[in-house]
């Protein structure tokens, strides 16, 4: 009878062991630390976190540099036009809209970007809101006392995809963390 429950619970031990592996090898191919070589180059250049950079590439564009986006983003990082050209005209550098498919230009002006969100906004979580909304939309929501108690950070985000998408890239931040660190 002993040996039994002994092969018992030594067959569980094992199932759950093999479980965990499987579930890590899994959640590391669907979370790939691609152009890691560019991350952390543009990641030190502009003083990003990493896996923050990561997880903005991983929840624009699940790493296919050549995605679009329905409202016409571009790259790994997902940028619109408007804002690449604005981009521009702080770096000085000349790319056409297209260049973004570049990975290299996307991790470039992403990392350079959310640089400046996180710079001007102070708060990883709003920097990340105004990553999907806008600055322009993040700033008139922390004028508004029903969203911002403090005219610095969001209470809450008013728009359910700008929401949502501030949860999925601070998932994918942690998963990240848990996962390479």
């Amino acid at each position: 009878m002993r040996k039994k429950i002994f092969i018992v619970l030594i067959c569980v031990l094992t199932i759950g062991i093999l479980s965990a592996v499987v579930s890590k090898i899994v959640i590391k191919e669907l979370h790939p630390k691609k152009y890691e070589d560019l991350v952390v180059k543009y990641s030190s250049e502009y003083g990003v976190p990493e896996n923050l950079l990561f997880a903005i590439i991983k929840t624009e564009s699940g790493f296919d540099e050549n995605a679009r986006s329905g409202a016409g983003a571009l790259g790994l990082t997902q940028i619109t036009e408007d804002t690449f050209n604005w981009l521009q005209t702080k770096t000085g550098e000349k790319y056409e809209f297209e260049d973004l498919k570049n990975p290299e230009v996307s991790i470039k002006y992403g990392a350079f970007f959310i640089s400046m969100l996180l710079k001007e906004f102070e708060n990883t979580d709003t920097a990340i809101a105004a990553y999907h909304a806008g600055r322009g939309q993040v700033n008139a929501w922390l004028k508004n006392p029903e969203i911002s108690s403090d005219g610095k950070t969001l209470d809450t985000i008013p728009i359910v995809a700008t929401d949502h998408y501030v949860f999925k890239v601070n998932r994918a931040v942690n998963i990240y963390t848990n996962l390479y660190d």
